[in-house]
């Protein structure tokens, strides 16, 4: 009865959902382990309270099959792919064709058919880049071999999907030379019709609709529906139309809020659904059976492993890579968890009119110990190897992000740059003190001027009395501000907006003003509407056009006497925090000190490299300021900034977001960090643009 009953059933998955991912990642387990094991533990194996053949567990189920592929599709970055389009082609087709053929051979010697084997093949040919935000930290990204590597994904998953909508297809039966054209042909117009119709309805939609994320979030789940719906229509497996959709509204989305909305919402609820449904479709006795006859599972583990080693061995040989960027690509094309495990689904499920299906249980299982030992294995590899990749070095004395703070008003390149300017929203009269000091420290530095504003927030009604009331109090709080103002002689341009959304009304001043910087102030607690849907600085974080400082400051900025400033890479977003440190440490004659946290494993020679080359970045500097270098050997970042930080006025930390190719969330060292710091922060958050 429990089983039966869709509110029950809902119920155990989303206490599934909410409590078993943490406790496995707590393990230093993936948490989809965790969904796995709780769905044959709850399955007709174990405690028989979930069913797969129940109607909720079907819709959530093929919601999530279809939102993991729309995720994948997502998350290509197709920047890094038209960087290196002929080489990102070249290593795809390796990457796809070398695992193909080993996967059919695999599939021939344990007597499969022949279609059956070339479904083998290609569930063996995609990747998913479950490791990327390991080269994200270490800031590797621009590295060739790992921008080759991200944009051969587009053409390792398009080519598995396709495989795989030819294998069901000829699996179905009365599979002829001309059906097979006609398939192509269709899929042909219907992939044009979704890459390039969607991806204008979706640009002219947004264009039109402004500001309205709801609307706009509706818009696209239903290009992922009619995308996987049109899919089904012309005979192709419905997640083929999902990734489709994906990357047709790649572009549209950006790095846009409605974007995280999106992944938000398929990775905490839909997506973990299959991951449970998958543990359900487990037979303990098939796969101890399965282990017992252990061959199948080893071939395949194995010849996934060794093709892809080929792969990238190939290609360091065409295109002159050193050994760490072979192991690179051939770690970060090493997990199999999207796409593999939606076409195994997919194919598993597919029946012929005789009842047989296209791959039997052993398939199946054997796929899953290959994802759980890919996905445990890619990241590993990469952490160790990556970490010894070589990226172009930039001038950071010249390059624009990590220069935000130099503005004058001469022209340069044809363009207008203006002075100095922060703006300071202003809201509870408490804490605006130390905001509108730090705001004026940096201000004076520069020779610029502070814009305090304050936001009335009204909707459509300009005759509210509430509205007149707001506007009386917003006057009375910017009085104060021109008194504190005074006190460092700067320059002070108070602001009042009236606006319906306090965030895009914090944005929208900042770019009418030509703001150089944002500094808002930020509560220790959050509330649990924040939680559920972002809060204002999230919004301001997402939409500013110029770095937003978000400060939690327990005394006042002019006392700050020593700044401590994480470094864990050379990125543009982490210069331009170490640049933020030295201003304001120029302006109090404080100390800075950069901490840079390596692993325990990383070679004497590279912290050394790293830490020369950080010297280097800071002496760049036209600024007098005693710029201290510290390295330290930990495999606990977050435990040892903490430490050190409790003898430091002021920690500078840069906001970052993560996030897998499956749209699964991973724990950011900087959230530990800002919830157990005792002293003052700056969370330094860069425009997306």
């Amino acid at each position: 009865m429990l089983a039966q009953s869709p509110i029950i059933a809902f119920t155990i998955l989303l206490v599934v959902i909410f409590t078993v991912p943490p406790i496995f990642e707590r393990l230093r387990l993936p948490g989809l382990v965790g969904l796995l094991i709780a769905g044959v533990v709850l399955g007709e194996n174990g405690l028989n309270l979930l069913n797969s053949e129940s109607e909720t567990i079907k819709l959530l189920s093929e919601i999530g099959k279809v939102y993991l592929m729309f995720v994948a599709g997502l998350e290509i970055d197709l920047e890094q792919f038209r960087k290196t389009r002929n080489r990102s082609i070249g290593f795809g087709t390796l990457t796809f064709l070398v695992p193909m053929i080993a996967g059919i051979i695999v599939g021939r010697l344990f007597n499969f058919s022949w279609n059956a084997s070339v479904l083998i093949g290609s569930l063996l040919a995609s990747h998913t880049l479950l490791a990327y935000p390991i080269v994200s930290r270490l800031g590797v990204v621009t590295n060739e071999a790992v921008t080759v590597t991200i944009g051969a994904t587009i053409f390792t998953d398009t080519g598995a999907l396709l495989v795989l909508a030819i294998c069901v297809g000829i699996h179905g039966g009365e599979f002829t030379a001309l059906s097979l054209i006609t398939l192509l042909g269709g899929l042909a117009i219907y992939s044009v019709v979704v890459l390039f119709g969607f991806d204008w309805a979706g640009k002219e939609f947004f264009r039109r609709s402004g500001d309205e994320q709801g609307n706009q979030f509706l818009f696209i789940l239903l290009a992922l529906f009619l995308a996987s719906l049109g899919a089904q229509v012309i005979g192709v497996e419905k997640i083929v139309g999902a990734f489709l959709a994906g990357l047709a509204v790649n572009d549209v989305l950006g790095r846009s809020p409605v974007r995280e909305k999106v992944e938000f919402i398929g990775s905490v609820l839909f997506i973990p659904c299959f991951f449970v449904d998958m543990g359900l479709l487990i037979d303990i006795p098939a796969f101890i059976k399965t282990l017992s006859s252990i061959w199948l599972t080893v071939a395949i583990v194995v010849g996934l492993i060794g093709s892809k080693f080929v792969a990238a061995f190939i290609a360091k040989l065409l295109y002159h890579y050193n050994i760490p960027e072979m192991l690179t690509m051939w770690s970060l094309s090493l997990p199999q968890v999207a796409a593999t495990l939606a076409a195994t689904l997919v194919a598993y499920e597919t029946l012929n009119s005789a009842g047989e299906r296209l791959i039997h249980e052993g398939v199946l299982n054997s796929v899953i110990v290959l994802m759980l030992v890919t996905a445990i294995l890619g990241p590993v590899i990469t952490a160790r190897f990556a970490s010894s990749l070589t990226v172009s070095q930039t001038d950071w004395a010249t390059d624009q992000l990590s220069t935000w703070w130099q503005a004058d008003t001469c022209e340069v390149d044809g363009q207008m740059r203006y002075p100095f300017t922060v703006v300071v929203p202003v809201y509870n009269p408490q804490t605006q003190r130390y905001l509108i000091e730090m705001a004026a420290l940096l201000a004076r530095h520069e020779s610029g001027k502070i814009v305090p504003l304050a936001i009335a927030k009204c909707h459509v009604q300009m005759d509210d009395p509430r509205l007149k009331t707001v506007l009386d109090q917003s006057q009375q709080r910017l009085k104060g501000v021109l008194e504190i103002s005074q006190e460092f002689g700067v320059e002070v341009s108070p602001v009042i907006r009236i606006d319906d959304d306090v965030a895009l009304g914090i944005c929208r001043v900042s770019r009418e003003q030509n703001a150089s910087l944002v500094v808002m102030g930020w509560s220790r607690h959050t509330g649990f509407r924040a939680r559920l849907f972002g809060n204002v600085i999230d919004s301001v974080f997402w939409s500013s056009h110029c770095p937003v400082a978000v400060t939690r400051l327990l005394s006042s900025p002019t006392t700050i006497q020593r700044i401590l400033v994480p470094v864990g890479d050379f990125t543009r977003q982490t210069m331009g925090a170490v640049r933020f440190a030295q201003i304001l440490a120029d302006a109090n004659q404080a100390e800075v000190v950069l901490l840079h946290v390596c692993d325990r494993r990383t070679p004497p020679v590279q912290v050394d490299k790293f830490k020369s080359q950080l010297s280097g970045i800071a002496a760049q500097s036209k600024l007098q300021v005693n710029t201290d270098i510290q390295t330290i050997t930990s495999d606990d970042v977050a435990r040892v900034i903490i430490r050190e930080a409790k003898t430091f006025d002021l920690v500078v930390l840069r906001s970052t977001r993560y996030r897998t190719a499956g749209g699964l969330a991973v724990s950011e060292v900087t959230t530990q960090v800002v919830k157990e710091l005792t002293t003052s922060i700056v969370l330094l958050g860069e425009p997306h643009s």
